[in-house]
């Protein structure tokens, strides 16, 4: 089961269920055994009363006779199976509750009964078939007269078990009732006491955005339980990881700043040397790959500092209402320059009619700039890219496709990660390889305008990038006036 509700409402029924089972089984064959042990006094004592009013008939009246005549009416008058056996093992007596007469066959099985011992005993048998079974007791016959051996004093079962049998047929017709209403309870104590939990969820959901960490679980002083504890120790770690990633974001954006200026200084005295005309010509070539360097030095520097001021917030935009028609055309001019060496055609698809729309104009064309680098750097020779505009009601759709190398499945979830860089066989030159920001920055971009950017690739048949971007002003925007 897929929730901890579903699983407490299942286990609070189940275990209801059972208990209610047990319960009426153990009621059940308690009270069977209490109304077997009654049957059983009630026999025993009409047997004694039936031994006494023999032994008294027989020392009045002498011959058996006349005393089976005398103790008939008093044995019809238990309502029970009554065979007084003779010594010669032949039925004297016998009596049946309804006041008929035995058949041959019953009376035979219970002349067997009460002749297989001569010891007082209890037993259950089978006489009277398609009729329940016979609770019997066998007693002997009191001295006094000697022509009786035993007396048999018997009841079938169905008086044993007809309080019981209506007790588990009304179990039967109340327990559907019962699960029932443990099911409801069951569902709604579970809601109640997870709703905390549910709040919970919503406020780690909340938290872990990546830009929330400052935000708390919130937690009643005076409450002790397991969810209580739960939420200390998550603020805990939320205030150890805001302290964390705080420190992280200063020392990058401080240590992009401080090597800002230096690397400066070094590509001023490159190129410096580079126009010197006295300048040794195999001294040139160390010089130009150390400004190639330095460039790109610059650029990761430049990169990190962009994201630590937008991690901290201060990466505001500057939005004003522009044409992207114009900024996609840029695009697609640079990326034909870049194209030209491996003869890759681009094209550029617009609409005819303007695409005005609130963005800053400087972060857009970086982002275009970003996406058609690369799917040039990615597009093998003679390969084609496509920069295009797709007009779609409330958002604006910017999609870059390529026919290159495509990318894998197995990288797709990571491409936007910062430094993060697919297999190195993929970059056709090393030294284009980047620094594995661009499409970090190129995501940051889109979601600061209140858009999104998403992906589709398959290895050998090219990417396709898509930027849906909205009509509306982004929040942290700031108008260009």
């Amino acid at each position: 089961m897929r929730s901890i509700r579903q699983r407490l409402t299942v286990g609070y029924v189940v275990a209801l269920t059972l208990a209610i089972v047990v319960f009426g089984t153990v009621l059940y064959y308690n009270r069977r055994q209490a109304n077997l042990t009654e049957l059983d006094s009630r026999l025993e004592v009409e047997a004694e009363v039936a031994n006494g009013l023999l032994g008294e008939l027989s020392r009045s009246l002498g011959r058996l006779p006349p005393v089976l005549q005398g103790i008939q009416g008093t044995l019809q008058g238990f309502r029970h199976y009554v065979v007084l056996v003779g010594r010669d093992g032949t039925p004297k007596l016998t009596v049946e509750p309804t006041g008929g007469s035995l058949d041959s066959t019953a009376v035979t099985r219970l002349l067997r009964l009460a002749t297989e011992s001569d010891q007082t005993r209890w037993g259950t048998a089978a006489v009277f078939p398609g009729r329940p079974d016979l609770r019997y007791y066998v007693t002997g016959v009191a001295r006094s007269d000697p022509e009786l051996r035993s007396i048999l004093v018997g009841a079938t079962v169905d008086e044993v078990l007809f309080g019981p049998s209506d007790l588990l047929r009304a179990m039967l017709y109340i327990a559907p009732l019962l699960i029932l209403v443990s099911i409801l309870v069951g569902s709604w104590l579970a809601r109640t006491s997870l709703q905390p939990l549910e709040s919970t969820i919503d406020e780690l959901t909340a938290i872990t955005d990546g830009k929330s960490l400052h935000r708390r679980l919130p937690v009643d002083p005076a409450a002790t339980d397991e969810l209580a504890r739960l939420s200390l120790a998550a603020n805990a770690m939320f205030s150890r990881l805001e302290h964390s990633f705080s420190a992280q974001q200063r020392f990058v954006a401080e240590a992009s700043h401080e090597l800002k200026t230096p690397l400066m200084v070094l590509r001023v005295g490159v190129e410096r040397a580079l126009t010197n005309p006295k300048m040794p010509a195999e001294s040139l070539e160390p010089l130009d790959e150390s400004l190639e360097e330095i460039n790109r030095m610059s650029e990761l520097v430049d990169s990190l500092l962009m994201l630590a001021r937008a991690d901290e917030g201060r990466a505001p935009l500057a939005v004003e209402e522009c044409d992207l028609r114009e900024l996609v055309s840029e695009a697609g001019e640079t990326a034909n320059i870049l194209a030209e060496a491996n003869q890759i055609l681009v094209r550029t698809d617009v609409p005819s009619r303007p695409v005005l729309l609130p963005v800053d104009r400087n972060r857009i064309r970086q982002l275009l700039l970003n996406l058609v680098t690369n799917a040039v750097k990615f597009t093998p020779a003679h390969g084609e890219v496509r920069v295009g505009i797709v007009d779609v009601d409330a958002t604006v759709q910017i999609v870059v496709r390529d026919t290159g190398i495509g990318i894998a499945a197995g990288d797709l979830p990571h491409i936007f990660d910062r430094f993060w860089r697919a297999d190195p066989a993929r970059t056709r030159d090393e030294a284009k390889a980047g620094t594995g920001l661009g499409l970090a920055i190129t995501k940051w971009i889109a979601e600061a305008h209140g858009g999104a950017i998403t992906v589709q690739s398959r290895p050998g048949k090219g990417t396709v990038f898509t930027v849906s971007l909205p009509r509306s002003v982004a929040p942290n925007a700031t108008p260009v006036v």
